[in-house]
This record gives structure tokens, sequence and C-alpha cells, in this order.
């Protein structure tokens, strides 16, 4: 796995002109490449794989583009399918297959990201330990006695 520094800046400035706040970002010897927030796309050996699920599979697989396996033929598959070449040079024609893949990376950031708690709730949490210390935990509350020394 790698990524020549021309292609870096090749994809970079390809990319560009067909999305906003493109950036790349060097891992595991390829690289990732973000839209803002959003992964959608990995680069290996010169190679551009853009994030696919269900809405954008077809099209990959309609020009004869095949999954990122980064073990190998016959190893694990990614969800991330080789970009057709050709697509770098037009960003008219980049742009739609950009915007699919930044939004599956969205729907995934989506469905992973844990529903963020309300600030009401938060601060009724601190109120409940505040107004019932004995509550959290009664054994680290109870004081022993101390012993008394010993006179001779």
């Amino acid at each position: 796995m790698s990524v020549s520094e021309s292609y870096r800046t090749f994809l970079l400035d390809q990319l560009g002109r067909a999305a906003d706040r493109i950036r790349m970002k060097s891992m595991f010897g390829g690289a990732g490449v973000y839209a803002g927030e959003f992964f959608f796309a990995i680069v290996d050996d010169d190679v551009l794989y853009l994030k696919v699920d269900d809405t954008n599979r077809p099209d990959f697989e309609a020009r004869g583009m095949g999954p990122f396996r980064p073990f190998g033929e016959g190893g694990e598959v990614m969800q991330y399918y080789q970009l057709p070449e050709e697509l770098l040079d037009d960003p008219d024609e980049l742009k739609p297959w950009l915007e699919k893949a930044i939004g599956v990376a969205a729907r995934k950031k989506k469905k992973r990201k844990p529903e963020a708690r309300k600030p009401e709730d938060r601060r009724r949490k601190t109120e409940d330990r505040r107004a019932k210390p004995e509550a959290r935990k009664p054994e680290a509350r109870k004081k022993k006695p101390k012993a008394k020394p010993k006179r001779r």
C-alpha cells in the first residue's frame, strides 16, 4: 500500500474541483480522503476507491469496477469501489460520483453516532447527585471510628 506524492497532489487538485473541503490523511501506507468531516474514499497504490452502499454500488458495477481488497484477490472485500480513472479528468462527470460517496459516508456516520444527551439531562443528573449523596455509594459514606491510641 502506498500513494505517490505526485498522485496525491493530482487527486487533491482534481477532487477539489468537484467537491468542497477535500483533504487527505495518510493511513496504513495508503491515504483516506475526507470532504469536511466525512471519510468517503481510500487511496491505495495510486488508485482511488469511493465509499459505496446499495445506492451507488450499481454505478460502479455497471462500469465493471470492483471493490477494494486490502489483502489481495482472495481476501476481505471492503465497501469501497474503484473509481473509473477517466472520471478524474472531468469535474462535471466526477461531481455526482463524489456526492453519492459523501452521502454514503454521511449516512454511515449518522447511523454510528450515539444520540447526544441534551444539556438538561446532564444537568438533571448532576442535581440528583448533589441532592442525594447517599444514593451514590452508601458504603463509602459511612465513616469508620478511629482507633484510640493506646496509653503506656
